[in-house]
């Protein structure tokens, strides 16, 4: 049909570009990988949970994949590069070393991994949440962690408590570069203290450390939990932990005072130690408390100097239980002197009758006309004197 007078001729082959869309939109998605389960389609949620077999990330995860969960596997060492492409058979990584540019999310439990090397995170750049809790780590590499400079968020619970203080150095080494984590945790790993490198984070958020053997907290990690140029200080979580309740923890319990919304879980710390304190929460304690023994400065031997005024108190409380009970005797003696005096009396007449008793009796015992009359010899015969002998 002629185009009608005053309207501009279409040009162009608009049919064919509808024909492309459509086919780019119509488009399969990628397979669901061996050995995984994928829910709402492999880009949204992958769930990888095979068992012993799976020894190393899936190679077929599709590249526009945005969570992946691997739960239950044996992974035990993620080499450099694991999901970029790398591993231990020797091939190579893709090219620009990035297979997943969309991953945002990876979840790594229970897959009795001991070892990280440097890099094995190596081609994830969006990725924002890490979790290796639940793990045994032994080993971790100081460059674990490089290459992730979106990562907001990264679990460590009960992950570290196996590998000693050569895991917790190397761990200050791999938080350094993380500069955009907001969130940490290392609940339930037996730590001792704190890492460093975690309370010195300049966007921290959140420190999760409930569940580990601290006993408290010195001013230099107290100082360090502090933030300059207007950036918000990290909240800690320290429930669970066996605080020391010497002179130690004073500075501690001056901060939690002072900034309480700090630590949302104040209200369950408790004191582990000393005896005269232990199980006592420890907000409710009076800094005069916190005692140590003289000449001991770092707060260990203030269990000698506690218990010292425990049981002194001890002592004057039972001392004057004592003195009320004596009290109360002499007020029932007093109250009933006269029974007693008439007691005392009749006891007194009864003693007396029975020595009189006594007395009698003796003196009837040695009288010699009461004594019996000796016995006939044998052989003799009474006679009758009516008996003419």
């Amino acid at each position: 049909m002629a185009p009608r007078a005053g309207q501009p001729e279409q040009r162009g082959p608009l049919l064919p570009g509808l024909l492309l869309v459509a086919a780019a939109l119509s488009r399969p998605a990628a397979p669901c990988p061996f050995q995984c389960y994928c829910f709402g389609g492999p880009k949204l949620l992958l769930r990888c949970a095979s068992g012993a077999e799976l020894r190393q990330p899936p190679r077929d995860v599709p590249p526009d994949a945005r969570n992946l969960t691997i739960v239950g596997a044996n992974l035990t060492v993620l080499r450099a590069a694991a999901f970029a492409g790398g591993d231990a058979d020797g091939e190579e990584a893709v090219a620009g070393g990035v297979r997943l540019p969309l991953l945002s999310a990876l979840r790594l439990t229970h897959n009795n991994i001991e070892v990280v090397e440097d890099g094995a995170f190596d081609g994830l750049p969006s990725l924002t949440a890490l979790d290796l809790s639940h793990n045994p780590l032994r080993a971790l590499g100081g460059g674990a962690f490089r290459g992730l400079p979106a990562l907001r968020s990264l679990q460590l619970n009960h992950a570290l408590s196996r590998g000693g203080p050569t895991l917790l150095a190397a761990l200050d080494a791999a938080l350094a570069p993380l500069d955009e984590l907001r969130l940490l945790g290392l609940a339930g790993n037996a730590l001792g203290r704190l890492p460093a490198a975690a309370l010195r984070l300049p966007r921290l958020e959140q420190l999760d450390a409930r569940l580990n053997a601290l006993a408290g907290l010195g001013p230099d990690e107290l100082r360090a939990l502090e933030r300059d140029g207007g950036l918000p200080a990290p909240r800690l979580l320290l429930a669970d932990n066996p605080l020391r309740c010497g002179c130690a923890a004073r500075p501690l319990l001056a901060w939690l005072r002072n900034a309480t919304e700090r630590v949302p879980d104040s209200r369950r710390l408790r004191c582990a130690a000393p005896r005269a304190l232990q199980d006592q929460p420890f907000l409710d304690l009076d800094e005069a408390r916190l005692r140590c023994a003289d000449g001991d400065a770092d707060g260990r031997g203030e269990e000698v100097d506690l218990a010292g005024p425990e049981l002194e108190a001890s002592y004057v409380f039972f001392g004057l239980v004592l003195a009320l009970i004596g009290l109360i005797f002499l007020m029932v003696l007093y109250l009933n002197r006269r029974g007693i005096q008439r007691w005392m009396r009749n006891l007194r007449e009864a003693c007396r009758d029975q020595m009189e008793g006594y007395h009698y009796r003796y003196e009837q015992d040695a009288d010699p006309r009461r004594a019996p009359a000796p016995a006939a010899p044998a052989g003799s015969r009474a006679t009758s004197p009516g008996s003419g002998l």
